[in-house]
């Protein structure tokens, strides 16, 4: 496996099916354990982590097997995946509307409660209509708290991106909400 590893590596295409076959069930095996074997997006992410180990090949340094190395890059994927799905749950949790029928707050007129709940609602529209990657750095910053390092750590890139990404959101967010939410556009808060 290792001379199919080192083909690869110097962009033998042939070698790349005997590899892959190769590799999938340590895949598999690491994916099925992260994720567990009857999750829904179980097959993508496999396919997903071997096309991440064949672009990380020209850098494996055969220190390691090569099948060793391919599950620290299928571990890394899958553990990442589940990181991203736990921060989109969050971030719809987050966003979440109360229930119409709920009552306002003690010292909110029912108005007011309407109100919010309507701006909640469109905030909330807008910013799924961000790019994924915006839409869940701005949510985990603003909306959950998390420090930019958290954020940076939880997405698995660095603090500048963080930073680059939610100022680019609330960029995005500030022009559509000009343009298409005038309610809000004299509400726009901390945007």
């Amino acid at each position: 496996m290792a001379d199919l590893a080192r083909k690869v590596a110097e962009g033998d295409r042939a070698s790349i099916p005997p590899l892959v076959q190769a590799m999938s069930p340590r895949v598999l095996g690491i994916a099925r354990r992260i994720l567990g074997p009857h999750h829904s997006d179980l097959e993508d992410l496999v396919q997903e982590s071997l096309i991440a180990i064949l672009r990380a090949m020209p850098a494996f340094e055969h220190q390691s097997s090569v099948l060793h190395y391919a599950g620290r890059i299928a571990a890394r994927t899958c553990i990442a995946s589940r990181k991203r799905a736990r921060a989109i749950e969050d971030r719809r949790q987050a966003l979440a509307l109360e229930p119409a029928d709920k009552s306002p707050p003690q010292g909110m007129r029912p108005a007011e409660h309407t109100l919010a709940n309507r701006r909640r609602e469109e905030i909330r529209r807008l910013i799924d209509t961000l790019p994924e990657e915006q839409a869940e750095t701005l949510v985990l910053r603003t909306v959950m708290g998390y420090s930019l390092k958290e954020v940076a750590d939880t997405m698995g890139v660095p603090v500048n991106t963080v930073r680059s990404r939610v100022r680019l959101a609330k960029e995005a967010l500030r022009d559509r909400v000009a343009e298409l939410s005038p309610e809000l556009h004299a509400w726009k808060g901390d945007l």
